[in-house]
């Protein structure tokens, strides 16, 4: 049975195309105006999934990286820190050799002792250095100063630091120490070659003018010495393991930039020959359905 075709459905059926032309011609140009062809979650459900993914893990790893700096910034003060604690050692040992020859008056045995216990002042500083408001020597009590003196403790090498670790997350699953314990650095309290202890004896020892025990205290300063390097040694292989964590977190980003500009951002070159193709056929639609719309009921009584 034939179908009768009706002005009216005529003219719905043109508005229709009318408007879906309009309609495309509309989300093209608002696509070259964003530069965003999301715009709305409608223009494509799948892709925003993927676009809210990206940013998701674009937002996580740059707090991987912001910790990765923030660690790497400890790691470079702990290393300065470190080589300049050496170097009071290095002093301390030639100060050591020097008074333990027999030929040295009371006299010069003061002098030694005076400079050693301005080292010792050094040291002190040194251990109880911070960055950032943190000290870097006491673990997890990084608000706190390791070496400082009480009633109850009236010696430095009574103290024996912190040990815990501090550690930032570099990754999914992936936690980074950066600290050195005092502990490891300067020793226990319990242990012979503490630097402390060291210093204290060999005042002790200048004071009294005993050359014997000024000598012996030699060996006990090269044994902290070497701790002192392994230490050293240690923070050097860490921020070597993080640069290479952080040029991995840098072209993850990359990656995750790129899928995401894929994703989210308009070929706008494309787009310019797709939205001037639409509006000629729009126009073309208009100029057409002038024609076909154009009779008027006046028309008809005429």
């Amino acid at each position: 049975m034939p179908i009768r075709v009706t002005q009216g459905m005529t003219t719905m059926q043109t508005l229709s195309n009318l408007n879906r032309n309009y309609s495309n011609m509309s989300k093209m140009e608002n696509q070259i105006s964003t530069g965003r062809k999301l715009n709305k979650p409608s223009d494509d459900p799948v892709g925003v999934t993927y676009a809210l993914r990206y940013r998701a893990e674009l937002a996580s790893n740059e707090q991987f990286q912001s910790n990765a700096d923030t660690a790497l910034s400890w790691l470079d003060f702990t290393d300065s820190t470190m080589q300049q604690a050496t170097s009071v050692m290095q002093r301390l040992k030639e100060l050591t050799v020097q008074a333990s020859s027999g030929t040295v008056p009371q006299s010069g045995l003061d002098a030694v002792k005076m400079e050693v216990q301005e080292l010792k002042e050094q040291m002190t500083n040194i251990g109880n250095s911070q960055i950032r408001g943190k000290y870097i020597f006491n673990g997890q009590n990084y608000d706190q100063a390791p070496y400082e003196l009480s009633a109850t403790v009236t010696q430095y090498s009574q103290i024996t630091p912190d040990t815990n670790p501090v550690e930032y997350a570099i990754g999914d699953q992936s936690k980074f120490q950066v600290n050195t314990s005092g502990s490891d650095f300067f020793g226990t309290a319990t242990e012979g070659d503490n630097v402390f202890k060291v210093m204290d004896d060999l005042i002790d020892a200048l004071t009294r003018g005993d050359y014997e025990d000024i000598g012996a205290q030699s060996d006990k300063i090269e044994s902290r010495s070497i701790k002192m390097q392994a230490g050293l040694s240690e923070v050097g292989a860490r921020t070597n393991r993080l640069e290479l964590v952080q040029s991995r977190l840098d072209d993850r980003n990359l990656n995750l930039t790129t899928l995401q500009s894929k994703t989210e951002d308009a070929d706008i070159a494309s787009l310019m020959i797709q939205a001037t193709s639409a509006q000629t056929i729009y126009q073309a639609a208009l100029k057409s359905s002038a024609q076909i719309m154009q009779p008027t009921l006046m028309d008809f009584m005429n």
